[in-house]
């Protein structure tokens, strides 16, 4: 068990047996790629969409979770799985497109529930219907990208939408009984360390369901790089973000399921911070902060 109130250890209380997430890619695009806010996306974002690298891109939904399950079989020992719609937002298109996605998972054997990823300014009424309906009638994750809650950093990663946006979009989704997974990264531009601290403060307030943290990375071929090249932007060092964590999840409410606590990304494509592509480690050194602190989450709160 973790000194946090990780999501691995939920998925153990709710199905009894090891739960692997497995990422699609169902052919969305983004309202800030395909021209209806911008068409550059957000500055750290790469042109196949954010962590949707080790995808079967341009193959079905289901061939993709079969292909995936095997992988995880193979490697963790997983019986039992959650479809992931990961890569770019996947809430953008009709209710009827939607609806024949996700009940396309569903019915692959093993999956035993769905986690969507999407931005909260895509969230129509019939849209949130629909979620609704899965939040009843299985496992169900609504992932929420917010990045900052500071409307200035919103403003300088070009997100496209502000603060208040993602709280509509909670509230919405509150009063519909649907889970949400607030998505961070700590280290966006100009940030200070208590201000992006009070990320904690903001989801506790929200009263979200989940938060997923997520360091800076600059990925080649993004504006982010240009920036970071150009000495405009600094990424932490691994005992900086560390401890940065572990202040975070101390301030967080321990209600809060941790879903994701470091990121890593595409090893062929990552400019910065390259300590960030052993993921285990950082965990490691994660919970090795929390037992020398005697401390977890919630312990500031």
């Amino acid at each position: 068990m973790h000194r946090y109130n990780s999501f691995s250890d939920e998925l153990k209380r709710v199905f009894g047996c090891r739960v692997q997430r497995l990422s699609v890619d169902a052919g969305f695009t983004c309202p800030n790629r395909d021209g209806s806010l911008g068409t550059g996306g957000c500055i750290f974002c790469g042109g196949k969409g954010s962590g949707s690298f080790g995808i079967l891109h341009g193959a079905s939904v289901t061939d993709q979770l079969e292909h995936s399950k095997e992988v995880m079989t193979r490697k963790y020992k997983a019986v039992r799985f959650l479809a992931y719609f990961q890569s770019y937002s996947n809430t953008y298109a009709p209710v009827e497109r939607l609806q024949a996605l996700y009940d396309e998972a569903l019915a692959v054997k093993d999956v035993v529930g769905l986690i969507v990823g999407t931005r909260p300014d895509c969230l129509s009424e019939p849209t949130l219907d629909l979620l609704a309906e899965y939040a009843r009638r299985t496992y169900f994750w609504l992932e929420l990208g917010l990045q900052s809650p500071l409307d200035r950093t919103l403003e300088v990663i070009r997100r496209g939408h502000d603060v208040a946006s993602f709280t509509r979009a909670v509230a919405a989704c509150q009063s519909r009984g649907i889970r949400v997974c607030a998505h961070l990264i700590l280290g966006l531009p100009g940030e200070s360390r208590e201000e992006m601290l009070r990320g904690a403060d903001f989801c506790n307030e929200l009263g979200v369901d989940g938060v997923k943290l997520h360091l800076l990375h600059v990925m080649r071929g993004t504006p982010l790089e240009a920036m970071y090249r150009a000495g405009e932007v600094r990424v932490m060092d691994r005992d900086e973000y560390v401890g940065l964590v572990c202040d975070f999840l101390e301030r967080l409410d321990p209600r809060i399921v941790v879903q994701r606590l470091t990121g890593d990304g595409n090893r062929r494509e990552l400019v910065a911070p390259l300590w960030s592509l052993a993921k285990f480690e950082v965990l490691n050194c994660i919970d090795g902060e929390l037992e020398r602190r005697q401390r977890g989450q919630g312990g500031r709160w």
